[in-house]
């Protein structure tokens, strides 16, 4: 959990610090959000991990508000995707939303406050939306590309035997997506090799007969 945490903290600072607007602004391409999928992956204590990290807002400081909002969202995104870590595509795409239709709500929220890091309202080009959805609109599509795409590749990177089964040997807990799958081969040969002897028996009584 402090590792995950720290890395969160130490890319959204990094980035934060070089990014500009595309960091905290109407397009938010938090590179430290493709932490979040890995939950699927590690469990609670990278969900935790990502929760603590994200209260490293405070560096850019928006207003006191982001400071519990950013950890509250990080926390809900990382804990759908661990319960929806049986298909993993269709839980990061979820997770995406979860952090962006209330990111976009608290921005246009800044926006209407006057905040002056908020006064740009997201282009979406011949596509006219309220103030509202569209800060929704562009906060979702952010989320998309971080979380559903660069996330969902690095968990699938880091899922692959080669990487992870190393990193399980010097005792790092991994959950496993295929649980229900290994179960249903394994009970499959139980249930054939015990009706293969009664064909059998069948088969030598009918040969002495």
């Amino acid at each position: 959990m402090a590792i995950s945490a720290s890395l969160y903290a130490s890319i959204n600072i990094v980035q934060t610090s070089m990014g500009g607007p595309i960091t905290y602004g109407p397009i938010q391409l938090r590179l430290a959000d493709c932490l979040i999928p890995l939950s699927a992956l590690l469990g609670w204590p990278l969900a935790l991990g990502v929760t603590i990290g994200c209260f490293s807002n405070a560096y850019y400081w928006l207003s006191w508000t982001d400071i519990v909002v950013g950890p509250i969202v990080n926390f809900a995104a990382a804990f759908l995707i661990l319960l929806l870590r049986r298909n993993r595509p269709f839980a990061c795409v979820s997770g995406s939303f979860t952090v962006g239709i209330p990111i976009g709500l608290y921005l246009y929220y800044l926006y209407l406050q006057g905040n002056p890091a908020m006064q740009q309202v997201p282009n979406l080009g011949v596509v006219q939306l309220p103030i509202w959805s569209a800060f929704v609109v562009s906060l979702s599509i952010s989320s998309i590309i971080i979380i559903a795409g660069v996330g969902y590749i690095l968990l699938k990177a880091l899922s692959r035997p080669n990487i992870i089964e190393p990193l399980r040997s010097h005792g790092l807990k991994v959950l496993s997506q295929n649980h229900q799958k290994k179960r249903s081969s394994f009970v499959s040969p139980i249930i054939s090799s015990k009706s293969k002897p009664k064909a059998s028996r069948t088969w030598s009584n009918v040969e002495c007969r």
